[in-house]
């Protein structure tokens, strides 16, 4: 999740372990810090954009290393605040809760966390909640704010912390639940459409739970339906792209096969990924983040000059925010309303017969 998100919710995990006892203002401060630190593995050291890219969210997300950074953290914040002095215990919980939260949360993103690294380093990305939601943040936003003008514990605060934990996290089972309903419409639709996919996952469109975007993917195309919650089946609206061009499919096979940039982004997108041809650059996509010509995460991986393919220094793709007509689109999504995204119009798909109509050639040959 976004930096004020964290930090709000670390401010009011700290708030409700140590605000009676230290008072409000402090307990916000150091739980909104210490839940700032997970993130701050950001600023290691690191030249590769695609390792920097797949080790975000690992060591320092980890419950495990939680648990064994947490008396070191503890014992500094007894020092630190006075009112923790006597009260290990107490400090040692703020500290863990505020750390875990933190990584649990990040976990309910589509970008996965590394929660149990070094054991195991397959990200967990439930995907239910977009990295940015301000209906999720403000209720914490609203308590941390008054935790900071107020300052000390009374009854009526007390309340208002409750009801902003309880809504908040209300709001994320909300999203568990309407993800699995989505992704039950999505498998619908996918079928009526006649369309068979390898994979298949749902995640929010940028900033709301109310509009959704289904993505499967098969050998060659990937789909996206997307989803308005308020809108019935006939608001639903599906999308078929070119994953893997022709001339890359074998290259992709054997770059799979084998240690490199494809093969570590390949497997940290779970396979939902595409290869783009611009000019004689190669690009990959992660397919999950961002949406169809403005995806979050792009990497220019090799040049091709002819048949021939050359690896080159991976270096991030500078992605576009949005496209032409994209907040209206959204706007009308979150309000349950059927529109056609600009950007993807040429590619959309009605029924079986577009199906066939728009489905791509098979490669020829097989891969040597």
């Amino acid at each position: 999740m976004d930096s004020v998100t964290q930090f709000t919710l670390g401010a009011v995990v700290g708030v409700a372990v140590m605000g009676r006892r230290v008072g409000l203002r402090k307990a916000a401060i150091a739980g909104g810090l210490l839940a700032t630190l997970p993130d701050l593995d950001v600023f290691w050291p690191n030249d590769d954009p695609i390792d920097r890219f797949v080790t975000h969210r690992s060591a320092t997300h980890s419950l495990l290393v939680h648990s064994l950074i947490t008396p070191v953290l503890g014992e500094g914040l007894m020092r630190l605040v006075r009112g923790l002095r006597d009260n290990r215990r107490l400090a040692y919980l703020a500290v863990f809760l505020c750390l875990t939260t933190h990584a649990l949360l990040d976990a309910l993103t589509i970008y996965g966390t590394q929660l149990f690294w070094p054991v195991w380093k397959q990200p967990v990305g439930l995907g239910s909640v977009f990295i940015i939601d301000p209906l999720y943040t403000l209720p914490l936003l609203v308590i941390t704010v008054w935790a900071l003008v107020q300052g000390n514990w009374s009854t009526r605060f007390g309340r208002g912390l409750v009801a902003a934990l309880l809504i908040s996290t209300g709001y994320l089972g909300w999203g568990i639940a309407a993800q699995a309903w989505v992704l039950d419409q999505g498998n619908r639709e996918l079928a009526r459409l006649g369309i068979v996919a390898d994979r298949v996952i749902a995640t929010p469109v940028p900033f709301s739970s109310l509009f959704w975007r289904i993505i499967a993917t098969d050998a060659r195309h990937d789909y996206s339906v997307y989803v308005p919650l308020l809108g019935g089946r006939k608001a639903l609206t599906t999308f078929r792209n070119q994953r893997l061009p022709a001339e890359l499919v074998c290259w992709d096979r054997k770059m799979r096969d084998m240690d490199g940039p494809l093969k570590t982004l390949a497997d940290f997108s779970d396979g939902f990924y595409r290869l783009d041809r611009e000019q004689n650059r190669i690009r990959y996509s992660d397919l999950r983040m961002g949406l169809s010509h403005t995806y979050a995460f792009q990497f220019t991986l090799a040049d091709q000059n002819g048949p021939a393919i050359t690896l080159v220094t991976p270096e991030r793709y500078p992605a576009e925010r949005n496209r032409p007509g994209d907040m209206a689109w959204l706007w009308a999504g979150i309000q349950g309303q059927k529109m056609i995204r600009p950007s993807e119009q040429q590619n959309l798909v009605e029924d079986l017969q577009t199906v066939a109509a728009t489905g791509a050639p098979p490669a020829q040959g097989g891969c040597g």
